[in-house]
């Protein structure tokens, strides 16, 4: 996993329009409901071709939907999304190259209120949450039927979208069970992108303390030793 949005990478495959676009150049999602009528512009984001050309597929087949492209991968999305300033980006969230929570909050920057619809299988993993905090409008699975699929878009288009557990959940996923909590995540993955103790404590606005003790259980629930162990044994698991 790279830790660098800025770092060079191929550009990612704008999909071809199903029909002339009737909005003007920059639009972005602010105008959405200044042109109720125009279909809702989305970008889907997964790092598996197979599922990424399906969602794309499923939601293309709607005439209140238009894909304008797929990306693979954390950084292809943000750039992607500069170009065709969807109104919905449907995120995977478990990329290779970026954690969803950075690619979220990037994704606002570049496209200022763009909405991010997390899409993953395993709801109750504590990135959720941490994607929910970073500015993402909700939640979907990717075992949900076709009609949930577009109507999810539909509604972080409109300004809704289900949510996730609240805060507290732990991690759990099919081959680490139930792990660290959405707060001992947070700290991890900042660990994990070169984040120090006192930078964290500063970013999360807790005590240098309370982000030692985060660390430490996060440690001792993964059995790693230190935090580089910790990062490794979190990204076997699929945590990272």
């Amino acid at each position: 996993m790279t830790t660098s949005i800025e770092r060079s990478t191929k550009r990612a495959a704008v999909l071809p329009e199903r029909r002339p676009d009737r909005h003007a150049p920059g639009r972005g999602s602010g105008d959405l409901a200044a042109r109720p009528g125009d279909p809702v512009r989305v970008l889907v984001v997964d790092d598996h071709p197979v599922v990424r050309e399906g969602a794309g597929m499923l939601l293309a087949a709607s005439r209140a939907v238009r894909v304008v492209g797929g990306a693979g991968s954390g950084a292809e999305a943000i750039e992607l999304a500069a170009t065709t300033r969807p109104d919905v980006v449907l995120l995977d969230l478990r990329l290779r190259d970026l954690l969803a929570p950075e690619v979220v909050a990037e994704l606002r920057r570049v496209v200022p209120g763009v909405r991010v619809v997390i899409f993953t299988a395993y709801p109750e993993h504590a990135a959720v949450r941490s994607a929910i905090d970073a500015g993402a409008q909700g939640v979907l699975l990717k075992d949900s039927a076709r009609s949930d699929i577009v109507g999810t878009v539909l509604a972080a288009a409109r300004g809704g979208a289900p949510r996730p557990p609240a805060r507290g959940n732990p991690v759990g996923d099919d081959r680490g069970g139930s792990l660290i909590t959405a707060r001992e995540y947070d700290v991890l993955r900042r660990v994990a992108v070169g984040e120090s103790n006192p930078e964290i404590a500063e970013a999360m606005f807790l005590s240098r303390n309370t982000v030692k003790s985060y660390l430490q259980n996060a440690c001792r629930k993964l059995g790693a030793r230190n935090r580089v162990e910790a990062i490794a044994k979190a990204r076997d698991l699929g945590l990272l």
